[in-house]
Formats: structure tokens, C-alpha cells, sequence
């Protein structure tokens, strides 16, 4: 009796040992001829384990990818790493008003809208996407988003976001984006939202005469968009650029040290149309440089930080938050790790 006992005790422990010693796959390859583990990126993305509390990476080799990138809230921390930004590319042609040939979507439209025309959704939280192309070529037909990022503690490094109007949305009031290196282009408000996200040496192209930004930070953010040390460029049609407008009164957006072109137009901030938000949003700049850059004939509204006001002006402190989130921790970490 007492062996039989000893058994039933080592069999269960023996599973309890088993089931603490279970481990998940890190790292994925797609590709499209069949050499990696998955032919296509959704199906990587779906095979991460739930709720994952180690960084995946799934690494996506050179292609045209024709799809519509979900990443759902409960697939959190992956790193999709392409082989090469020129030659990687996730492309989709949603935009909003076109016929949804899926029928109607979980909110009763049968037709796209602004906020599902993505042709990336960005959910889950701590998600990395480095060295790729996503685009949306719809062209110039109305809202048609490149990348959406809902997730928190998100990282955007060395990839091109292409669209037209609407081509960046940073979206949710508690989602800390940061964008370093990037090539982002677009027509109207094409970065927009009302994320906290930072822009580190990053060039932004306007493609026609519009607006930069278009943010809608709420009263209870100290921080909206900063662009740190990035470059604006335009197509040679586009003329009249404005840095910003709000689409929502308390916007705030300041570009520190970043070199303006001449399409950026002396006045630099629109109100859009509605003097009351110069009363509430923070449009600001410090030290740029440029033809665009001449601050004498800015909105009177506008402002001009202080050097001590710089200050408060850190990657550090913009985004680290209650969990003390760190940046270039996080990017150490994922390079030492490749």
C-alpha cells in the first residue's frame, strides 16, 4: 500500500514538474516560398501564445505581404522584424466608405470606416515592429490608415508608414507610442490621434498642401506628440504645410530641434477653424531649423518653450508613465537579444 502510494505521489508531481517546465516558442520566420514556419504573417501572429509575458519574434522575410494585420489585445509582446524595410512590405487598400465585402462589421457597417480601414491594427500591448513597409494604397480617396496603434508600450523602429490622408493613427488616450527612425508620409492629418508619442529622428513628407498632425490629446495628458530632431520634407507640389491643427481642444504637439522646409508656412498652426481652441490646445516648437522654421510671423497663439521648460522634455519623462516604461531599455534589450 505504501508503494502504491509512492507512485501516485511521484506520477502527479511528475506532471506538476512537467507542466512548470513547459516552454513556448520565441521566434517565428515567415515566408511567402514555404522556408519558414508560416507562409503568411496573421498565421505567425496567431500561433504567439495568449497573453505572452516573453517577446516573440516573428521574423518576416522579403516579400509583398496582401494582408490585413490583426493584432488582437490578448496576443501581447510581439516583435514582427522584417529581413529589409525596401523589400518587406505589408500592403492592404481599405478605406473608409468602401464596400466591406465581408457584410456588415461587429458595429453594424457594411462599409469601411476611418477606424477599420487599417491595413495594420495594433491591440495588444508592447508590440515592436522594425524594419518594414506598411502601406495602404488606396490612394487619394478619403481616410485610408496604414498603420493603427491602439496597444500600449509600442515601438516603431526604421520602417516607412505610406498612405495619403490618414495614414498614421495613434489611437487611445493610455497608449505610449515611439517612433524612431522612420519615414512617414501622407496628404491630410496624416498622423493623428490622441496617443502620447514621441517622433526621434524621423523624416515626415507631405505629399499636397494640408497639415502635419491632426491630434486629439485629452485634459488629462501632459503630453500629446513630440518630435525630436526629425526633418520635414514635402513633394515639390506641396507649397503650404501647417504643422498641426487640433481635432480636439486640447491637442498639444511641439516639434524640438527639427529641420522645417519651406512648404511649412510662416503662420505654422491652424486653428480648424474655431478660435476657441487657441484657448486650449499646445501647439509649441523649440530651436528648430530651416526655411520653415522662422518663428516671427507664428500663430500669436502658439508658443515658444523656455529652456527650463525644455526640461520637462525628455523621452524619459514623456513616456515612462506610472510603470516607469523604458525606452532605450527595451530597445538595448531587443538588440542584445537578436
Amino acid at each position: 500500500m505504501k508503494k502504491l502510494t509512492l507512485l501516485i505521489i511521484f506520477f502527479f508531481a511528475s506532471i506538476g514538474l512537467f507542466a512548470q517546465t513547459a516552454t513556448y516558442p520565441t521566434h517565428f520566420t515567415v515566408a511567402q516560398d514555404g522556408s519558414g514556419n508560416f507562409k503568411t504573417i496573421q498565421e505567425a501572429i496567431n500561433a504567439v501564445r495568449d497573453l505572452s509575458q516573453q517577446q516573440v519574434t516573428i521574423f518576416i522575410k522579403n516579400g509583398i505581404y496582401h494582408e490585413k494585420l490583426v493584432i488582437p489585445s490578448w496576443k501581447t509582446k510581439i516583435s514582427l522584424v522584417g529581413e529589409d524595410k525596401e523589400h518587406t512590405i505589408i500592403t492592404n487598400n481599405d478605406y473608409s466608405g468602401k464596400a466591406n465585402p465581408g457584410g456588415k462589421d461587429a458595429f453594424g457597417k457594411d462599409k469601411f470606416t476611418t477606424y477599420t480601414s487599417y491595413t495594420v491594427l495594433v491591440q495588444g500591448n508592447d508590440f515592436v515592429a522594425e524594419n518594414l513597409t506598411i502601406e495602404n494604397t488606396a490612394g487619394r480617396v478619403g481616410q485610408a490608415v496604414a498603420l493603427h496603434v491602439e496597444g500600449d508600450r509600442c515601438i516603431i523602429k526604421n520602417c516607412n508608414l505610406l498612405g495619403n490622408q490618414d495614414t498614421l493613427y495613434t489611437a487611445t488616450e493610455n497608449s505610449r507610442q515611439y517612433y524612431t527612425d522612420c519615414f512617414i508620409q501622407g496628404t491630410t492629418d496624416f498622423i493623428f490621434g490622441e496617443a502620447t508619442a514621441v517622433f526621434n529622428h524621423c523624416i515626415i513628407k507631405n505629399l499636397i498642401n494640408s497639415y502635419i498632425t491632426a491630434p486629439s490629446t485629452t485634459p488629462r495628458q501632459q503630453f500629446g506628440y513630440v518630435f525630436f530632431d526629425c526633418k520635414l520634407i514635402a513633394d515639390s507640389s506641396a507649397k503650404k504645410v501647417y504643422l498641426a491643427r487640433p481635432w480636439r481642444p486640447y491637442a498639444r504637439s511641439v516639434y524640438i530641434h527639427t529641420e522645417m522646409g519651406a512648404q511649412i508656412i510662416p503662420v505654422g498652426w491652424d486653428n480648424w477653424r474655431n478660435p476657441d481652441n487657441e484657448k486650449t490646445a499646445f501647439f509649441a516648437e523649440y530651436e528648430s531649423a530651416g526655411p520653415g522654421a522662422n518663428t516671427k510671423d507664428r500663430a500669436a497663439w502658439s508658443h515658444q518653450l523656455t529652456a527650463k521648460e525644455l526640461k520637462t522634455y525628455t523621452i524619459a519623462n514623456i513616456l515612462s508613465g506610472k510603470d516607469d516604461w523604458n525606452v532605450e531599455d527595451v530597445l538595448q534589450h531587443l538588440n542584445d537579444s537578436k
